[in-house]
């Protein structure tokens, strides 16, 4: 899994470097065909009052990609509300891949 991360008027340490990586170490617990990861954190102007920090992560996993985005007033927020919209798009990601389609059973006469 290629991982980048990368900072928008904002010094990316490796503090918070950890903290992502760990949290997304829970996406590929649950779907290991992911290939590369790309996370943006940014923080907004000031005059913003709402939501100033943001984590945007695109995933490009086995079959398509997969964006979510998030916004708090604190980043580390951000980053767990994103890991969990991305979690929830992998897990219905890889149902749909699976097979649903089930043979009946044969009945005799």
């Amino acid at each position: 899994m290629n991982l980048t991360i990368s900072g928008h008027h904002l010094e990316v340490t490796p503090a918070l470097r950890s903290y992502v990586t760990s949290k997304l170490d829970r996406i590929v617990r649950h779907f290991d065909q992911v290939v590369d990861v790309k996370v943006l954190l940014t923080v907004e102007k000031q005059k913003e009052k709402e939501g100033r920090q943001r984590a945007e992560c695109n995933i490009h996993v086995k079959g398509s990609d997969i964006f979510a985005e998030s916004a708090h007033f604190d980043l580390y927020a951000a980053v767990d509300e994103l890991v969990d919209k991305l979690d929830r798009q992998v897990v219905r990601h890889k149902d749909r891949l699976q097979n649903h389609h089930h043979e009946a059973p044969k009945r005799l006469m």
